[in-house]
């Protein structure tokens, strides 16, 4: 009868009506001294917290935490990941309805408090039978700008976004892989903030804006990947980039064995970059500080040390991660820097027929392969000027029909259970933020899938089937 009023069972299982909750959350201010704050759909506690001086915490002290149970909430969830630190702030999504949304950020006061909290709360059992997920926030602070003239360089760049975009912190300009005069007519811009650069985003995106006479493409840049210390300290390859196209592996294996005779154990360069493998730590550490700036065939490298891609197939705070492009595991894979969007391979494979109907998803794509020769000439693009018959993603396509519309990103939140015959069973559950109302508030396939990419597809399958079906929405 008073459905509104249920919050949170408390830990011994009774529930605990709306007077307990807000009273429990009181108790929980007045015991630690934090304030809480509701606004743009999460609820923040602390941001400072109390006695806090200077700024704020540096980048890398966030973690994600994700498949929290809908009704729990900061009384219980504060004391659990108070046990790796001193938390600065903690925001918990929050549904108008009152129950959370399945995730919160956790910001302690140092990178190895948070990097403790992934270590001992990663799959914790928070409650019978419930485990919750933790990892790196990825607080992307970094845009990508395309169609740049390749002649302007990286003083001429910065000032320039400084003039446009507020917050800029640094610009990152790559020298073209054939003619290291000119750059590769990109740039990356560092702000001091998410917000910052989410703000010089919103102003650059819509594609009428210009610099020096050329429209420019806005995006985010892919985020760089986060490695702890710990791994960090094990690297044995460096990373090296800016090399001439025409530079061999024997050549950078000899360039870099002159300080150290025999210390190089192989080499791989692909294209303009290359992984240098050491025998022992030692000497990677030594070559990186005594190559880094050096000149091979005329070109000034850039050494740094490798960032290993994690194999243990680890929950991660979004399913289609990306990868450094200081990874060896970038094999065969284009990225961004090379003027393309980076990729993880193939998309998954599932039959658009949805309850015997077609989805309206995007058509098989040409799989053709065609061969890169060098020197031929690339122009960075942004997905969002392409053709929905260029996805065979059917996540893909529904990002671009968001967009199309000038809407929000869909939201996938992921749900599971288990089949009779003991295996994870997956379903994702999409919200479109921006038609999201009183008859259709999120779309839900009736499948299940063994797979997170077979989820995600299904549900992006389904959602643009729904949508088609309405003669408002323009497929």
């Amino acid at each position: 009868m008073h459905e509104e009023n249920k919050a949170a069972p408390n830990g011994c299982g009774k529930i605990r009506g709306g007077t307990q909750n807000e009273a429990a959350l009181l108790a929980l201010m007045e015991k630690t001294g934090y304030s809480m704050v509701q606004e743009n759909g999460q609820r923040k506690f602390g941001g400072p917290p109390p006695g806090w001086e200077g700024p704020p915490p540096p980048r890398g002290c966030e973690v994600f935490v994700g498949k929290i149970p809908r009704d729990m909430y900061e009384d219980e969830l504060v004391p659990v990941f108070e046990r790796a630190g001193k938390i600065y702030e903690f925001r918990l999504m929050m549904e108008f309805s009152g129950e959370n949304r399945g995730y919160a950020f956790v910001m302690y006061t140092t990178k190895e408090e948070a990097q403790l909290a992934i270590k001992i709360l990663n799959n914790y059992e928070i409650r019978p039978g419930k485990f919750i997920g933790v990892c790196v926030s990825l607080d992307n602070c970094r845009l990508f700008i395309g169609a740049i003239p390749k002649e302007k360089k990286k003083e001429e760049i910065l000032n320039e976004m400084k003039k446009v975009t507020e917050g800029v912190v640094d610009v990152i300009v790559y020298p073209n892989a054939t003619d290291k005069t000119k750059n590769r007519g990109f740039a990356f811009v560092e702000y001091e903030s998410h917000r910052a650069a989410a703000m010089a985003r919103r102003r650059l995106i819509p594609g009428t804006f210009q610099l020096w006479g050329h429209t420019i493409q806005v995006d985010w840049a892919d985020p760089e990947k986060e490695v702890d210390e710990e791994t960090m300290q094990r690297v044995k390859v460096l990373y090296v980039r800016n090399l001439m196209i025409s530079t061999t592996e024997d050549t950078i294996k000899a360039e870099f064995n002159k300080f150290k005779p025999g210390v190089v154990e192989r080499v791989k360069k692909l294209r303009d970059y290359a992984f240098v493998h050491f025998f022992h730590r030692d000497d990677a550490i030594a070559a990186m500080s005594v190559m880094n700036g050096k000149c091979i065939d005329g070109a000034s490298i850039e050494v740094t040390l490798a960032k290993p891609v994690n194999k243990e197939g680890t929950w991660k705070q979004h399913f289609n991660g990306q990868i450094s492009p200081g990874s060896e595991n970038l094999l065969g894979f284009p990225n961004k820097e090379d003027g393309h969007q980076k990729s993880l391979g193939k998309p998954a494979s599932l039959p658009v027929r949805l309850n015997g109907q077609h989805s309206p998803g995007p058509p098989e794509v040409e799989r053709c392969t065609y061969s890169f020769f060098p020197g031929i000439k690339l122009t960075p693009i942004s997905m969002y000027s392409l053709k929905p018959s260029h996805f065979s993603s059917a996540a893909m396509h529904l990002d671009y029909f968001c967009n199309k519309n000038n809407w929000a990103p869909p939201e996938y939140y992921l749900y599971s259970t288990t089949s009779q015959d003991g295996k994870i069973l997956l379903v994702y559950k999409v919200l479109i933020p921006s038609i999201a109302d009183g008859s259709q508030s999120y779309f839900m396939p009736d499948k299940l899938c063994t797979t997170v990419e077979g989820a995600k597809e299904l549900a992006a399958q389904f959602t643009l089937l729904h949508l088609g079906k309405h003669k408002r929405f323009q497929l």
